[in-house]
């Protein structure tokens, strides 16, 4: 049975503004589409660099534990979001989502999702044995003064 999502609140649809598969060899591409993206919604510099850390951090996710390839869509639905989705066999989010205290280093990693929580507005997860898909949302100034 699948993971419910954890941020129940979290926008479902919004006006598309990209879409993309990836595998490793696309990861660059993605990326540079993701900045520019950003930058045309308004996100300043340093907004910018932080949601391309974050949605990187999550197409690393799929290309390492979720079956090496994986779908990306960013969205408009009053603010950035990007969905991030992949067929791997999912995982326990409980271990690895909405921790407030930086997880340890391990083998099997952990601290991604946590970076990615730090970046992002938000962060939805649900993962079960057909794959996983992570919404997040570009956390901006005005929505952080």
């Amino acid at each position: 049975m699948a993971n419910p999502p954890l941020d129940q609140h979290a926008p479902t649809a919004g006006k598309p503004l990209f879409s993309s598969s990836f595998t490793l060899a696309d990861l660059t591409r993605v990326r540079q589409e993701v900045q520019a993206v950003s930058r045309r919604c308004g996100l300043d510099h340093d907004e910018t660099e932080n949601w391309v850390i974050a949605v990187n951090e999550l197409m690393i996710n799929v290309i390492r534990h979720g079956g090496g390839r994986g779908g990306l869509r960013l969205l408009l639905d009053g603010q950035l979001t990007c969905e991030v989705t992949d067929q791997g066999r999912g995982f326990n989010t409980a271990r690895y989502v909405l921790r407030a205290e930086r997880p340890p280093l391990s083998d099997t990693g952990g601290m991604g999702l946590w970076v990615v929580g730090q970046m992002a507005d938000y962060v939805l997860v649900d993962s079960g044995p057909a794959g996983t898909t992570i919404r997040i949302a570009a956390r901006t100034r005005d929505t952080h003064e």
